[in-house]
């Protein structure tokens, strides 16, 4: 493909955010990607239900289909449209930590039409704590979004880490500032009634276990020793 020439836009003024809002939207209505802030780190986006604009985005990270994104939703309530069989557990977590930076590996919708790569009949789901992702994700519906990096890179926590790693790939690059978190979501893993902590991210195993036992649940931790920059956002 052909380099992509990116437009940047800041968000400092009411009148310059709505600008970028609508910049981004446009963007990714029309199959393009862009980079938008989330309450964790930047992010690159696609449309979820756009199977040749994640393929961009995978290309743009320099990862194959094996590593599917993660799909950012504006309100919990999209919850049971695309995911099927949530437990109890997972709804409760749902309860206390969204908006914010908890990822959920669900069984998906069987009815479906997307591609987000290898999933395994799986998505992986997030509400950002972050009002001008939840604005554009309001406009565009569910967005493919995975951290702003060039696989193996640390994630993008300002704009123009992105556009050094991801400039020549993305239409659109929505500039807020430095990123508030800066460390990825934690990653759970809701597909059995056992829920399993696959990545510890910006939210503790104790964090997550204090709200389920009341409930008589807790979670296992299986999450390797790895860089948590490397995966989603």
């Amino acid at each position: 493909d052909e380099p992509v020439s990116y437009e940047r836009y800041g968000t400092a003024t009411p009148e310059e955010r709505e600008t970028a809002v609508e910049a981004a939207t446009m963007a990714l209505q029309g199959g393009d990607l862009a980079v938008i802030p989330t309450d964790t780190v930047y992010g690159i986006a696609a449309d979820a239900f756009d199977p040749d604009a994640v393929a961009d985005l995978l290309a743009a990270k320099g990862r194959g289909r094996a590593m599917p994104p993660p799909v950012l939703i504006s309100s919990a309530s999209t919850l049971d449209a695309l995911a099927a069989d949530v437990p109890a557990f997972a709804r409760a977590l749902v309860e206390k930590f969204w908006p914010g930076p908890l990822t959920l590996v669900c069984r998906q919708q069987g009815s479906l039409q997307w591609d987000l790569g290898d999933a395994r009949g799986t998505v992986a789901l997030r509400m950002p704590d972050d009002e001008l992702a939840l604005e554009v994700l309001e406009r565009t519906g569910p967005l493919a979004v995975s951290s702003a990096n060039v696989t193996g890179r640390p994630a993008a926590t300002d704009a123009d880490q992105a556009v050094e790693m991801l400039g020549d790939s993305v239409a659109v690059i929505v500039d807020a500032g430095p990123s508030r978190g800066g460390e990825a979501s934690t990653i759970v893993d809701a597909t059995g009634a056992q829920g399993r902590v696959l990545r510890v991210g910006a939210l503790s195993l104790e964090a997550l276990n204090d709200v389920l036992e009341p409930l008589g649940a807790t979670l296992t931790d299986e999450s390797p020793d790895t860089d948590p920059a490397a995966g989603g956002s």
